[in-house]
Parts: C-alpha cells; structure tokens; sequence
C-alpha cells in the first residue's frame, strides 16, 4: 500500500467552511497530525489514528507525518485556516528539506479558507485592493523585522491584516503596533478586530485608529487594517479596487 501526506486546512471554525476536497481527505486518512485543538475538530472513527501534539513542535509534527507516510499510511497533517498561511504547509517542507530519503513521498497540500478571508467577508470587502499579511507573533522572526515589514506596508499604503495580535505572554507588542499605526497613518484609519469569525464566539468591531486600543485584541482576533481609501458604506467596511491618480 502506498502512503501519501495531504496538507489539510479545515477553514476559520465553521464545518460549513471545509472544503469537499479536504472532507474528502479526511475520510481516507489512517492517520491525522496536528496542533491539539486542530486535531480536535476532527470526529474520531475506526481505522484512523489521532497524533495531536503541542503547538511549538511543527517539524517534529512534520516528520512524523512523513515517518507514516513511508509505512504506507494515509495521512492528513490539519492546520486552521490555510495550511499554506502561518501553518504547516511550510513546516512540512522544511522537514522534508532535511530529511532527503523521504523526497519521493507523496504530498498534496489542500487549500482552506484563511481567518483573514473570513473576517474580511464577514465585515464587507476591507481587502478590496491591495494586501498583505502580517504574523505579529515574534516566536519565529525578530520584533524588529515585524517592524520593519509593518512601516514598509504603511509607506506602501496597503490594507493589512494582522495574525496572532496579542499574546498573554507579550501584550507590549500589539501595543507597539498600534503606536506605528498612529505614527504613519490617519486617525480616521478604519481597523476591523474580527474575533473567532464562523464559531459561537464570533465578535466583529469596527473602529478607528484613534479609537483602537490593545485589549481589543488577543490570539483568537485577526486585526484587518484598512489603506486610506477604505471607507464605510451602511454598515459594511470596503476598500475600492483602484486607487485615483
């Protein structure tokens, strides 16, 4: 029997946002790899394996992965959102990257929707034109270099869109990022703090620069910042798709 790996993303939190693809996966899979509450959401059967494991140990999650993969089993490594965006999409392989005997393995990464989407559909179309995201966590890279990429996108005026904002551990941080904000950008500036979009504890609040505060925000939120051509219309937040000369 020939084993293979696919990259699953199961979407924001709602059932109702996992791809057939990825549904599809899952009831093939012998076995399913991933963070805790990830490997949570999915319901147990006969036959399949559950591996779910702490949140700081991607590559050995990802080397396990293509451990069982080459004992022919059928596995599915499950990240939030899009495998592809801040999740193990990467993680597998840079794993795969250190481990050459595995380099004819069979891997499919699956597409998800991402928390960024979600949120922004849920407020309107903030991401109308151009975007770019930020992981503001610092665990994998320098504060500096989160810096340095968030003045570039203000010079740049994109709308941004902010992952894990604020951590218990390190609240200073997204406090810092709101100072840059203000620094380099109007008060009017619409930011949206979308909290655990598609589950029971959605929360979606739409403010101002001026009217932003840290609190607002923790590791279940994604912060969608607006360029200075984003707008309200009613009660929706749009950026429009070009930009006047």
């Amino acid at each position: 029997m020939s084993g293979w790996i696919a990259v699953a993303g199961l979407g924001p939190g709602a059932e109702a946002l996992v791809t057939p693809e990825v549904s599809a996966a899952l009831a093939e899979a012998s076995d399913v790899v991933g963070y805790i509450p990830y490997v949570a959401r999915v319901a147990p059967r006969a036959g399949l394996t559950l591996h779910p494991s702490d949140n700081r140990v991607e590559l050995d999650r990802a080397a396990l992965a293509l451990t069982l993969a080459a004992e022919g089993r059928r596995v599915v490594i499950v990240s939030s959102g899009d495998p592809g965006v801040f999740a193990m999409a990467s993680a597998l392989f840079e794993a795969l990257e250190a481990a050459p005997e595995h380099a004819g393995a069979d891997i499919r990464i699956l597409p998800g929707i991402t928390a960024m989407l979600a949120a922004a559909a849920r407020a309107g179309a903030p991401l109308g034109h151009d975007f770019c995201a930020i992981n503001l966590s610092d665990n994998l890279k320098p504060f500096a270099v989160i810096e340095r990429r968030l003045r570039a996108a203000i010079a740049g005026d994109f709308a941004m869109a902010f992952y894990n904002p604020r951590s218990k551990a390190r609240p200073e941080g997204f406090a810092r990022v709101l100072e840059i904000l203000r620094a380099g950008c109007e008060p009017g500036r619409l930011i949206t703090f979308a909290r655990a979009v598609s589950t029971p504890d959605e929360a979606l609040n739409t403010v101002t620069l001026a009217e932003a505060r840290p609190e607002m925000a923790d590791m279940r939120t994604v912060v969608l910042v607006g360029n200075s051509g984003t707008r309200r219309v009613g009660r929706w937040v749009y950026t429009p798709r070009g930009v006047k000369p």
